[in-house]
């Protein structure tokens, strides 16, 4: 795979396809992958991901030919550079409300003059072939994104400012946490009336400021209807649901 690979096709205007792991197996990540997937997220937030098997799955996703990203756990802005240094792509970053979370996630993500990220990638340029520390450095603000996290009232009135902060590549709807918010904690209706504007605002904010518009979907039918509003990087259910979905369909087969 070539190294950069998801922020070249991203920048370059491709809407690109991910899946999205939770269970730790850096096996069954691979799988995904060899199945189809370009893109994997490996989510440390609400997934089982430890440091151990966060290092193996980046390493497979490379060797299987998909671009691997980490979804840190909140405010965990250290692991922002560490996971960057065993190879992740891009780093989604969870609650980010105010400009100020951004500058942090920024800072932590991208090397100066940019930000502030400290030096170590070996792992890293081990995985995507670049044997110069600086040709690495030369490429990596570039070919690293940070997707900041637009799932809050607070976020959403914050969203053309944060859109706009230098180092933040793209803003990316958590739309169960957004929902849950705009309903005061009553609903999670990712298709209410107030869920979908929001939705729709988010995603011109990061058109607006040149950023790039991403989304979390249950299914693919979803993620092919956000892709229709706009949207270029849309991520697709589970490792978890898509066992669940092909065992579903295997004992109904067996039971008709």
């Amino acid at each position: 795979m070539a190294a950069f690979s998801l922020a070249r096709r991203l920048r370059a205007g491709e809407t690109v396809f991910s899946a999205w792991c939770t269970m730790a197996s850096p096996l069954v990540a691979e799988q995904i992958a060899r199945d189809g997937f370009s893109a994997v997220v490996l989510d440390q937030q609400h997934g089982l991901w430890d440091t151990a098997t966060l290092i193996a799955a980046v390493a497979a996703l490379h060797h299987a030919g998909s671009s691997p990203l980490v979804r840190v756990p909140l405010a965990d802005f250290a692991m922002v550079s560490r996971a960057l240094d065993f190879g992740a792509e891009a780093i989604i970053a969870p609650m980010i409300n105010s400009v100020a979370d951004a500058r942090q996630f920024a800072a932590v993500a991208k090397y100066p003059p940019l930000g502030e990220r400290s030096w170590g990638p070996i792992r890293a340029m081990q995985l995507q072939g670049r044997s110069a520390p600086v040709e690495y450095l030369r490429e990596a603000n570039e070919g690293t994104l940070t997707l900041a996290m637009i799932e809050t009232a607070t976020a959403l009135s914050n969203v053309d400012a944060i859109a706009a902060t230098p180092g933040i590549d793209a803003l990316f709807v958590g739309p169960y946490d957004l929902s849950t918010a705009l309903s005061g904690g009553k609903a999670q209706d990712v298709q209410a009336p107030e869920v979908e504007r929001a939705i729709d605002q988010i995603c011109a904010a990061a058109s607006k400021a040149g950023k790039i518009p991403g989304i979390y979907c249950s299914n693919a039918e979803r993620a092919l209807a956000m892709a229709k509003r706009g949207f270029r990087f849309l991520t697709i259910g589970s490792d978890a649901a898509f066992l669940r979905d092909g065992t579903a369909a295997q004992l109904k087969a067996l039971n008709q």
